[in-house]
């Protein structure tokens, strides 16, 4: 008997009919004799329908009221899935956030979890009745519910399953796995089998909407073990993220990711001088700004320099009042921003042992007249700053140069 997390997005959750073949998909597992607990998302499109209520209603709303409204979408999944695998002879009940309990912290809209109580849940399991968590939410201080922010239901899956010593969490989605690629644009991309917690992370972390970014620090940090499997074709067998000693044959790169959430901000001549960085970073982290890749090109006369850096397309106006607002404590000749611009990565653990794979990313980026603007790497990723119309292009041949696409289907002869 093994204990199993399952959850489901809100596209497997999306109308009835779907919600029968989720507890379909559930039952099975109850029948191979293994213990079940089920977390769901909201019906596809609820979410944003009630995020676009509190909105309407007042833009400026109470953050605890919001959590109350939005977290309402996954209670109904909840129920709904309860009752149908009841309707086919599985025992089960809907459990909220607050039942569990799934205690978070009090930052509303974007809680993290801090503790999961799973003995009760843990003896109805034991019984043989399936436990459907409603994702996304928990009990925050002051016993108000909360939300974990958007794609928190993937969150909430691998915490629970970290919680309840799962032997494994399968993720059901709209994709069969995880890709070397986008298979919208590269249409030879190959399904992984495996692949290790550090490169889903980075993945995630640059692009890919397989998983959420911090669902998969979770699995890592608990090593737990994640299965990416289809609602809709279960057994095309899905990808396994585990450990890197679980990976028997490392190639140099795992997979091609990108992102066009990009925008570019360079402040020219900034004095070249001890406390100007912070003098520019710390304005944009105070107005909740990320910042990604970061080039300080070398001062000619020690005086002046050039600095380059990345932040997500949505917060660029944001970026630039914040930037325009110091100034007088900066003291840079002048402010540049692209919202033009794209990030196209290469993640690999094998890149750890291989020599010469950047070089081969820069060369074969240059064969296709692709002009690389900011260069960002780690110990298994290399990340450059493009022009968003060279995307498509920029993936496609990297896909190819690093031996990523699949075998064409050999021809059958008369």
């Amino acid at each position: 008997m093994a204990k199993i997390v399952m959850k489901f997005g809100g596209t497997s959750v999306a109308d009835l009919a779907r919600i029968r073949g989720v507890a379909a998909l559930v039952k099975r597992e109850v029948d191979r004799g293994n213990q079940v607990a089920v977390v769901v998302s909201a019906m596809s499109g609820e979410t944003n329908k009630l995020v676009g209520w509190v909105k309407d209603l007042n833009p400026l709303h109470d953050a605890r009221e919001y959590d109350a409204v939005v977290a309402s979408g996954e209670q109904v999944t909840a129920g709904l899935t309860a009752i149908a695998l009841s309707a086919i002879g599985v025992s089960a009940r809907s459990w909220m956030g607050w039942q569990v309990a799934i205690h978070t912290s009090g930052v509303h809209g974007s809680a993290r979890i801090l503790d999961i109580d799973t003995a009760e849940m843990n003896a109805q399991l034991a019984t043989g009745q399936v436990a459907v968590v409603a994702g996304f939410q928990g009990v925050a201080p002051g016993n108000r519910i909360s939300t974990l922010g958007r794609g928190g239901s993937d969150t909430s899956a691998v915490a629970l399953a970290a919680a309840l010593k799962a032997d494994r969490c399968d993720i059901y989605t709209d994709v069969d796995g995880v890709y070397t690629s986008d298979p919208r644009i590269v249409t030879r991309a190959q399904r992984l089998e495996k692949i290790s917690y550090e490169e889903m992370l980075e993945l995630a972390s640059l692009g890919a909407k397989v998983l959420q970014t911090r669902s998969v620090e979770m699995a890592m940090v608990h090593r737990v073990p994640v299965r990416v499997l289809s609602t809709f074709d279960p057994d095309k067998g899905g990808t396994l993220v585990c450990d890197e000693e679980d990976i028997v044959e490392k190639n140099p790169v795992t997979g091609i990711a990108y992102t066009r959430d990009e925008a570019k901000i360079t402040l020219l001549r900034v004095p070249d001088k001890p406390g100007v960085a912070a003098a520019i970073f710390g304005p944009l982290a105070e107005s909740g700004v990320n910042v990604d890749m970061i080039v300080q090109n070398v001062s000619e006369d020690g005086r002046r320099t050039d600095l380059t850096f990345t932040v997500g397309r949505a917060d660029l106006d944001r970026a630039l009042d914040a930037i325009r607002n110091a100034a007088p404590h900066i003291g840079y000749k002048d402010l540049v921003s692209d919202n033009s611009v794209a990030k196209v990565s290469i993640i690999g653990i094998g890149m750890r042992a291989h020599p010469g794979i950047a070089q081969t990313m820069f060369k074969t980026l240059a064969e296709k007249g692709i002009n690389i603007q900011v260069i960002s790497t780690s110990e298994i990723k290399v990340s450059v700053l493009i022009s968003e119309d060279y995307v498509e292009l920029a993936v496609r041949a990297l896909h190819s140069v690093y031996d990523l696409d699949a075998t064409p289907p050999q021809a059958v002869e008369a």
